[in-house]
This record gives C-alpha cells, structure tokens and sequence, in this order.
C-alpha cells in the first residue's frame, strides 16, 4: 500500500489561497467541522457462569416397562365396563350358567364383511326380544405375511366387535358386553346382553 504523501511548501501556500478565496454554496448551512468523539472504550464482556453438570447418561433415570403394549387386555377393558344388567344375572352368565338364546360366528370374516352382518344379526335379536346372544369371533393369529411397518395386531376382528357393540346403531340396543364362558368360545367369543325392546 502506497503511503500518502504530504502537501510541499509551495502547494500548501496554493491551497491556502484557494481556500480563502472560496465562497460557500449554500451560506445558510454552513456547518463547522466538529471532530468525532472518540467511542468510548469498551466494557469488557461480562462472563457468564456455566454451572457444573454431575456426570450423566442420556435416559438413566427413565423407568422402563416390562411391556410394550401400553392397551389393556380385552379382559381387562371389558371388566372396567361399569355394571348396567342384574348383578345376580351378570354372575349366572359370566360363569357360564345362561344359556345363549342366539349365536353368530364371524370367525374367518373380514371387518367388511362381518360389521354389517353383526349389526344385522344384533339388531333382528333384539326386536325378537331376545336377551342374551353369543357373538363368536375367534381368537385370531397373526398372519404369516403381516410384515408392514405398522403390524396388525392379532385377533383385529375380536378387538372390533366390543368397540362396534358400543358404537351406533347397536348401542342402543347392548346394554352389556363380556367375555364368554369357556364353554361358550372363551377369549374367541363375547356375551351380549340385550335391553328390553320398547
């Protein structure tokens, strides 16, 4: 970088000249050059004070589950139900003692094919004034060929049926739903407890 040189003698008694001679533009605004302070010196910058951390591991104080099927079981779910039959009836079924008056099998259906033939087959048993029916469904299995991303959990019809049994039409008509006597299909079948028709 080149140093700047400065005026010599002669140039500056030239420039001296030429400066008292000139008349300002705009009078008015004339300004007087008033030099910049000079900024202030900075302030250091504060320091923070970043506390000490005890050694740690990412995760070590999670409590971890046995389980990863945080859904109850359907014995469970259905056990939760509040109690809207006869409790001394509730009993008698529950162990087997009443009799289905009707039964429908569903197993071997696809969810298509088995929603509107229960909702055929509950609502009929109910204008017949009939009570009690069994709702058979199968225990279900895993499909050999089941490998996408989100697996389809085994048994889909047997956990629909008590979630369609809660839902119109047929809520109307169920006033209870439990899992069945062994004698009755067990796990694969439900009891269905009908209200009275009006």
């Amino acid at each position: 970088m080149a140093r700047r040189r400065t005026l010599r003698p002669d140039e500056e008694e030239l420039w001296q000249a030429v400066a008292r001679s000139a008349q300002p533009l705009h009078p008015q605004r004339v300004r007087t050059h008033t030099p910049k302070p000079d900024p202030l010196p900075h302030a250091p910058e504060p320091r923070v004070q970043v506390p000490a951390f005890p050694h740690f591991h990412v995760g070590e104080k999670v409590r971890h589950a046995s389980g990863h099927d945080l859904v109850p079981a359907l014995r469970d779910q259905l056990a939760a139900q509040p109690l809207r039959m006869d409790a001394k009836s509730f009993a008698r079924m529950s162990r087997g003692k009443l009799s289905p008056e009707a039964r429908i099998d569903l197993h071997g259906m696809t969810l298509t094919e088995a929603h509107p033939e229960l909702i055929r087959f509950i609502l009929n048993a109910h204008a017949d004034g009939l009570r009690l029916v069994l709702v058979i469904t199968g225990k279900g299995s895993r499909r050999p060929d089941d490998h996408g991303p989100i697996p389809q959990r085994p048994g889909v019809l047997r956990h629909q049926v008590p979630h369609w049994l809660r839902m119109p039409p047929l809520g109307a008509a169920v006033l209870q739903v439990a899992m069945a006597h062994l004698k009755h299909g067990g796990e694969g079948a439900y009891y269905v407890y009908l209200r009275r028709p009006r």
